[in-house]
């Protein structure tokens, strides 16, 4: 195998525009680091670029019914960012349609650079990308597209595209998966056999540190899963709420009887173990509160012999549930608790972190005498997730991830017409005005942003800041950081761990270092200092930013680390403005002692949770808890509203 990187549409008037997801920054980034490797492994590189003239004008023809001149001849915006730029030996083919093939001359390099598989990266992948590899299959050559390298301004249509391109032969792998299986020449031997393919994982707090790998399931296993809940789903089903209540209720006993789930959250995530007691302890409420609401549903037959129409309601059947890392126990607990109480059969594929607790949670649900079927384990990646939702025997989905991972299920569950609630992380901002308990807000918030590296959906990401107080609030907030100890996440004075992965605190890193040659953006003292930071692990000092300008993309990405960004606001109003000034709306939160201000942010703010005078961190386990705009998709999780997801409205008319 010979391959080939085509960087397509790396420009500045495409990387600027608004809309892109990864954001432009951390595809500079990633497209920086495939580039730096595949020159030192002497793996050929070509730029495509769009290139538009004015005289004669050669636009494509919806940019002239747009209005539109992008990526003209000898303008800045023609031109890649410095850390993309071609060298002298690298050629640059000028296309001016979507596919790369559309240059006049790609063909002659292709045929004399003897490759034979085209590694693709760049914007869009909804269109130049997808063109360039359907042509590229036509010309017979294998097409890799490196995913965490590729952009796009419609991430539901990139979806689409993902899928569609892998169904067809096109491998999608990271950065660092492409590099892991290319060694520095032109052959590519991949390192792991597809009879056995598994995840290495390293542990979060100790580098070297290998922990057990992760199998990852093939198809027929998704299939056989599959099928093993359906089988289970009719008696499941048939079965009373109260038999139903009584194995849950075995299960949380089971489960408060263990001892080690704090130290195997630790181990595994990262997590420190002050924090993953409380997990473990929250997550056994969990069912409680659970058993509770499912003893007291009100029972939904008609009266004897009666002739009058009813409502009743009905599990969905089989539901695939897709969970993250970072709460590994409660957060999957709270979702098969809630699926199976209602008479669904669950196919779970839990984040390849949190794999070993999930079979630790397994072995308890076995002994608590849930029937064969009820709930099946699978272990895998993205690919193997995407099977599951795609499995025609899924009757539902739930999941909490990423805004990608949200596009990807939004588009195969309204391709399959199949009920999805989606829970995708928060940008969470906290309004601290004047009038405020400065020194308790400083001391929440800091708690709020870096307590477990800030690897919560609902930490604090964003402080909207009266610029009369500012000064004072930011010595309050470096004061209160500093008290927070950094370190090993088995000791339990911890309140700060290690990040979930190097490769995680390496993106974090790139886009501070990125805003750092920013002029708008200031960067308060770092405390601790970066003596207290271990050497060894995916450790991060927590880091506060002041940033004036509200598209900048430390305030308009959440970076799921310790990094809290200051905006300041010059009014009221102005502050509720850059509240709501993001995609995503989980948790909001105020502090002031004004009554008529609370009222207004209570009024105003575009959040799922709201909190007066908290931090944006945590919730009750047996209230709604789910997001407003890009935060969410269909009913919250947990407490009245789980009733109204796992279950479907049926009237019968006797």
């Amino acid at each position: 195998m010979k391959p080939i990187l085509l960087l397509i549409d790396l420009q500045q008037d495409y990387l600027r525009a608004p809309g892109i997801e990864p954001a432009a920054g951390f595809l500079i980034e990633r497209c920086a680091a495939l580039l730096r490797a595949c020159r030192q492994r002497q793996i050929p590189v070509v730029h495509v670029w769009t290139t538009v003239d004015r005289r004669p004008d050669t636009r494509m023809p919806h940019w002239v019914h747009a209005g539109k001149w992008r990526c003209v001849r000898e303008t800045p915006g023609h031109q890649p960012p410095p850390e993309l730029q071609p060298t002298a030996s690298e050629p640059i083919a000028h296309k001016r349609f979507f596919s790369a093939f559309g240059a006049p001359t790609l063909a002659a390099i292709l045929r004399e650079s003897g490759a034979d598989t085209l590694w693709l990266a760049g914007v869009h992948l909804h269109a130049c990308l997808r063109a360039t590899a359907l042509d590229a299959y036509q010309h017979g050559f294998q097409v890799t597209i490196v995913d965490d390298a590729v952009g796009s301004d419609d991430p539901v249509h990139a979806a689409i595209t993902r899928r569609y391109l892998a169904s067809r032969g096109a491998r999608f792998c990271s950065v660092a998966e492409l590099l892991a299986t290319s060694p520095p020449t032109h052959t590519v031997t991949p390192v792991l056999s597809k009879e056995s393919p598994v995840i290495r994982r390293q542990s979060p707090a100790h580098s070297t540190r290998e922990l057990t790998p992760i199998p990852i399931a093939r198809a027929s296993e998704v299939a056989a899963a599959v099928e093993r809940a359906r089988q289970a789903c009719p008696d499941w089903a048939a079965r009373s709420p109260v038999a139903r209540a009584e194995a849950l209720a075995r299960l949380a006993e089971g489960m408060a009887n263990d001892p080690s789930w704090a130290s195997a959250i630790a181990e595994e995530t990262g997590k420190p173990i002050r924090f993953a007691r409380e997990e473990a302890a929250i997550a056994v409420a969990q069912v409680h509160a659970l058993v509770r609401r499912l003893r007291e549903e009100p029972a939904d037959a008609p009266a004897p012999h009666s002739n009058h129409p009813y409502v009743r309601r009905r599990p969905l059947g089989v539901v695939a549930l897709v969970t993250p890392w970072n709460n590994p126990l409660f957060l999957p607990l709270g979702k098969l608790g809630a699926a199976v109480a209602h008479g669904n059969t669950v196919v779970w594929k839990p984040a390849p972190a949190g794999s070993d607790i999930a079979a630790q949670l397994l072995q308890h649900w076995d002994a608590a005498g849930f029937p064969m079927g009820v709930l099946n384990l699978l272990t895998g990646d993205r690919a193997t997730a995407e099977a599951l939702l795609s499995h025609p025997g899924i009757d539902a989905v739930s999941l909490t991830g990423s805004l990608s991972a949200g596009y990807a299920a939004q588009e195969i569950c309204a391709r399959r017409h199949i009920p999805l609630q989606a829970e995708l992380g928060g940008n969470n901002g906290a309004v601290v005005w004047s009038d405020a308990d400065l020194p308790r807000a400083a001391a929440l918030i800091a708690e709020g942003a870096f307590a477990q590296a800030g690897q919560r959906c609902t930490a604090n990401r964003r402080a909207i800041v009266d610029r009369t107080c500012l000064p004072e609030f930011l010595q309050l907030l470096s004061a209160a950081t500093a008290r927070l100890p950094l370190g090993d996440p088995l000791d339990p004075q911890t309140i700060i761990g290690p990040l979930i992965s190097a490769a995680h605190r390496n993106r974090i890193r790139a886009t501070l270092d990125r805003a750092r040659t920013r002029p708008e953006i200031s960067f308060v003292s770092p405390t601790p200092p970066a003596a207290a930071t271990p050497e060894v692990g995916a450790y991060l000092p927590p880091t506060v930013v002041v940033c004036e300008h509200p598209d900048d993309e430390l305030v308009q990405e959440e970076l799921f680390g310790p990094v809290l960004v200051i905006q300041p606001a010059d009014t009221w109003a102005h502050a509720l403005e850059l509240c709501n000034g993001v995609r995503q709306g989980l948790v909001a939160a105020v502090f002031t002692t004004n009554a008529e201000r609370q009222q207004a942010f209570l009024t105003t703010a575009q959040a799922g949770i709201l909190k007066v005078n908290q931090s944006t961190a945590g919730a009750a386990v047996d209230l709604p808890f789910g997001g407003w705009k890009a935060s969410g998709l269909g009913p919250p999780e947990h407490g009245e509203a789980d009733r109204e997801f796992y279950t479907r409205i049926q009237t019968v008319y006797p």
